[in-house]
């Protein structure tokens, strides 16, 4: 009788609550082939709106900073309990500088925070400076149809960005079924990468910031955030682990969702 108690108590045990954080211009429907997987899998899942994403109803133009973007984040980490209820953070894309401020102000309550193909930053520069680089090593013709606009934030003027069908068909869906990216162009919203904001904000510190966990998931066929450049952030920034999703491109949650899923399960039950 009390070994299949400890079946329970040990299958309890291994229950998780994975945050998934979406990327720029998309929203928690881009989880939608994960979270049910992860769920079958034993574990919680919450796939979040940032600010103006997803049904989300602000408009771009009232969000002036990574912080307001990312405040739907931030406020489930508050609503959290603390230590006994750590949660595997996973951000994508742009969603990386989102968990760098969870991680920031609430490192006691994350077992781990996963950088899935996604912006990390570091202790040394301005949160902006993984941004910058990037930009600086992307020609413009790159950015394909991507739209530019501006618009006023409270500290002076801020960037929106809006990708178009080519740049999602061509740099981040290539390898995604036809139905996903067909999904991403019916429901992308304008966004922004907040560089203006980032240039001015506090780095981010060792002692929080720099004591949680990371883990960098690289996919080997991203033409959104090249192979090199992921790389870069790994040497530049430092991990504890790097986990490598062969197949996958920008979206390895929509063209390589059981990898993705069994890569996190396995994370999860190390870091949590």
């Amino acid at each position: 009788m009390a070994s299949s108690q400890e079946y329970h108590h040990d299958h309890d045990h291994q229950k998780h609550h994975i945050v998934l954080v979406h990327g720029a211009c998309h929203g928690g429907w881009s989880w939608y082939k994960l979270k049910p997987r992860l769920e079958a899998a034993g574990h919680r899942v919450t796939a979040l709106d940032l600010a103006a994403s997803g049904i989300n109803m602000k408009p771009i133009r009232d969000v002036h900073s990574m912080s307001e973007y990312s405040q739907p984040l931030l406020e489930l980490m508050e609503s959290l309990s603390g230590p006994t209820e750590k949660v595997v953070l996973v951000g994508h894309s742009l969603g990386g500088l989102s968990l760098a401020l969870a991680m920031e102000k609430f490192p006691e309550k994350i077992a781990a925070a996963v950088f899935l193909t996604a912006f990390m930053p570091d202790t040394v520069h301005r949160p902006s400076y993984v941004l910058d680089q990037f930009c600086e090593r992307t020609p413009s013709e790159s950015w394909l149809d991507t739209q530019f606009g501006s618009f006023e934030g409270t500290n002076g003027p801020l960037t929106s960005m809006f990708f178009g069908p080519k740049f999602l068909s061509s740099k981040l869906y290539q390898l995604s079924p036809a139905e996903d990216l067909e999904l991403a162009k019916t429901l992308a919203r304008p966004g922004s990468l907040f560089l203006e904001d980032l240039a001015e904000a506090n780095k981010f510190s060792n002692d929080r910031f720099g004591s949680v966990p990371r883990v960098y998931v690289v996919c080997d066929e991203d033409l959104g955030i090249p192979v090199e450049f992921q790389r870069w952030m790994i040497e530049n920034s430092g991990v504890s682990d790097v986990v490598k999703i062969r197949g996958a491109d920008h979206m390895p949650m929509l063209s390589k969702p059981q990898q993705l899923c069994d890569s996190l399960v396995k994370i999860a039950a190390k870091y949590a």
